[in-house]
């Protein structure tokens, strides 16, 4: 017989062995030698008041075996001589794109303009060390995406658009810890995500798929309205018939061939604003109540903010506790910020992005002569900004959370996660003021909310500009674009996803698209 119940377990009763257990037989008033094992099915932190509790939603086995497989099954076949799918990009929409392509029997080809996971660290080493922006290879673009580095937070709201657990067994099936199965906020941490990334690349290689690395596509042969082949950078073409495109949010001249070879885009609401930048042990204190250091058992804490100013959502974004802020440019001279944090979440400083809502229809009437590209122009704007500011290198503008919020500049900066270094610079004035006067008054709101959050040992850094793409390629139902055929906009890229997990999720679904009728 198996049994769900929830617990509630106090700090205390943490620490104790196969706690679970007896409080399990205590709550469904059995003995307890009956429990022949205990299943983590939900774990979560209540921190709403001083005396913290663990909350379990758990499975009782009772005088039965604890089953020791995954319920789920990954049905991979040899594609090798099958009927090809190609897929431009290798983030999570077009790795999990790839995967089931090759279990519904068709053979994935992907087309990755950067680097393997391996190669790409030497890329990323330029960046904060000797500030260059390899345009191919960096933050965002080569294997596994924006995603291979970062904090691997897999919380999604997108639960409507498929089996949310389905892929986190098959992160686990490729090498991620199982307690990504169990945690109610799990992520996985930016130095493990490149291992399981490189586990995919070797399951689509090993069943006959093919990955082509550095290989940029720069236009497509399109006659009647039907995609025929893909023209590369290197001069080859690839006749195909089916193209499921998956670029990611930053591919910003697949937004300009396509408007260029006037194929149907929209400009989407995105939003924009900073990172800030906590002592991690401030943020401890707000959330855990404690004066001094956490407890041991209590993982680095986060937080979600968010405030309505001027008919505008100020919110938290991508918040990496115990992280680190880093460079996510995409070409030279821009400036742009992003989190990321470590598997154990250990590092000293506390950042999240900290953005504001832009209404497309409303927000950017001085942009409309850019039509639906207006978003990306204005992102593109904010981004050379922050370069000057930040003295024409990597080096990030900054300010003291106070001081910006009081209009003033920082005389001297906080320490920072950010390996580049930061300039004091007056983001209270650049920061135009449809993002700067709703994050000053944003987290002059913050701070009644959480109490120590609003104070001089913070830094805002910016900017923070690629939460969302700022452009939305439209598609029918069938997840074909609306003009045409045989071209399926995919994940974040096309403006259907935000973030790992519904990323995955459209892959998935834009693969099981594509094959129709082959």
């Amino acid at each position: 017989m198996v049994k769900e119940t929830q617990l509630r377990i106090t700090l205390k009763e943490e620490e104790q062995p196969d706690i679970l257990v007896f409080k399990s037989a205590l709550k469904l008033d059995i003995d307890k030698s009956d429990i022949t094992g205990v299943k983590i099915l939900r774990k979560s932190i209540d921190a709403r008041k001083p005396k913290i509790f663990f909350n379990y939603k758990v499975a009782v086995y009772i005088k039965e075996p604890v089953p020791k497989n995954s319920e789920y099954t990954f049905n991979y076949k040899d594609v090798s001589k099958a009927k090809p799918i190609h897929i431009i990009g290798f983030g999570p929409a077009g790795m999990y794109a790839a995967l089931r392509c090759i279990e519904l029997g068709f053979k994935p080809i992907v087309l990755e303009r950067g680097k393997n996971v391996q190669d790409r660290r030497r890329d990323l080493k330029a960046i904060n060390q000797d500030h260059f922006v390899n345009e191919d290879s960096n933050y965002c673009f080569g294997e596994g995406g924006a995603g291979t580095y970062s904090d691997g937070k897999l919380y999604t709201r997108s639960l409507k658009r498929g089996d949310v657990r389905r892929i986190f067994e098959n992160l686990v099936f490729h090498g991620a810890t199982n307690q990504i199965l169990v945690d109610a906020h799990p992520h996985i941490g930016t130095n493990k995500l490149p291992k399981v990334v490189q586990n995919i690349r070797e399951t689509i290689l090993n069943y006959g798929g093919e990955i082509h690395f550095e290989t940029r596509v720069v236009d497509f042969t399109i006659k009647n309205n039907k995609i025929q082949a893909i023209q590369l950078q290197n001069g080859n073409e690839m006749m195909a018939n089916r193209v499921i495109l998956a670029t990611g949010h930053s591919a910003r001249d697949i937004y300009y061939l396509l408007h260029k070879k006037e194929i149907a885009l929209k400009a989407k609401s995105f939003a924009m604003g900073v990172r800030v930048e906590h002592p991690q042990h401030i943020i401890d204190r707000i959330q855990y109540h404690c004066s001094g250091e956490r407890h041991e058992l209590l993982p680095a804490a986060s937080y979600g903010l968010v405030q309505q100013v001027n008919e505008r959502g100020v919110y938290s974004f991508c918040m990496c506790p115990g992280g680190f802020i880093v460079p996510a440019a995409t070409a030279n001279g821009e400036v742009v910020v992003n989190g990321m944090s470590p598997s154990k979440r250990n590092n000293l400083y506390a950042n999240s992005g900290i953005v504001v809502e832009i209404n497309a229809e409303q927000d950017l009437r001085k942009y409309e002569q850019f039509g639906v590209l207006k978003g990306l122009e204005y992102q593109k704007n904010l981004e050379k900004l922050a370069f000057t500011a930040g003295g024409r290198s990597q080096v990030a503008p900054a300010q003291r959370l106070t001081d910006f919020v009081e209009g003033r500049l920082s005389i001297t900066l906080n320490d920072t996660s950010y390996q580049p270094g930061l300039n004091s610079a007056p983001l209270h004035s650049l920061l135009p003021k449809l993002i700067g006067s709703r994050l000053r008054k944003g987290f002059e709101a913050f701070g009644p909310k959480m109490k120590g959050y609003y104070t001089e040992e913070a830094n805002i850094v910016g900017v923070e500009s690629r939460t969302s793409s700022p452009v939305n390629i439209p598609r029918k139902d069938n997840l074909e674009h609306i003009e045409i055929e045989g071209l399926f906009p995919c994940g974040e890229g096309g403006g259907y996803a935000g973030g790992i997990v519904s990323a995955a999720m459209d892959g998935e679904r834009c693969a099981e698209a594509a094959v129709v009728g082959l």
